[in-house]
């Protein structure tokens, strides 16, 4: 199975986690201080939102699968239509430790093609190890949804 995935910056957590429960009609699956996740099969959506990005609105969009046979498979596809992304590998990010391929479209949005392996307890992690790295990689037209950060090294947020 793959989800769609969307991931929004908001300004508060609270108003957006009663609309976005109202919207989806189930409550969510994952609850943080600065980060709410639903994992809904009807529609097949990993639908965040956080208040982790530099600015609201959309922060990225993505594809999860269920493998790293499939998340492979999507990267290969990806390269031989000449489209070159940055993988990581072992990523902590948004509470899970997941592989990724990130690719930009056209137009500049970001599409993370991810595989989690398992859920951890904090948001992510840099090359400094600080708790605030992740959030998303720049390529390609140097989009990034990621705060400033004093010595980021080559975390996902690596400019």
């Amino acid at each position: 199975m793959k989800r769609i995935h969307i991931h929004i910056g908001v300004d508060n957590l609270a108003q957006s986690t009663a609309f976005y429960t109202v919207q989806f009609g189930a409550e969510p699956t994952k609850v943080k201080a600065d980060y709410v996740q639903w994992l809904l099969d009807e529609p097949a959506l990993n639908f965040a939102i956080s208040t982790r990005g530099y600015k609201t609105g959309l922060n990225h969009l993505g594809i999860q699968y269920d493998s790293d046979a499939a998340l492979n498979k999507a990267q290969m596809d990806f390269e031989s239509a000449g489209i070159v992304g940055k993988v990581e590998e072992q990523a902590t990010c948004c509470y899970k430790a997941s592989n990724k391929y990130w690719v930009s479209d056209p137009t500049g949005i970001v599409w993370e093609n991810y595989h989690s392996m398992e859920d951890v307890e904090i948001f992510g992690v840099d090359a400094t190890n600080t708790e605030d790295g992740c959030c998303m990689s720049s390529f390609g037209n140097g989009a990034s949804s990621c705060k400033p950060q004093a010595g980021a090294g080559d975390g996902c947020c690596a400019q």
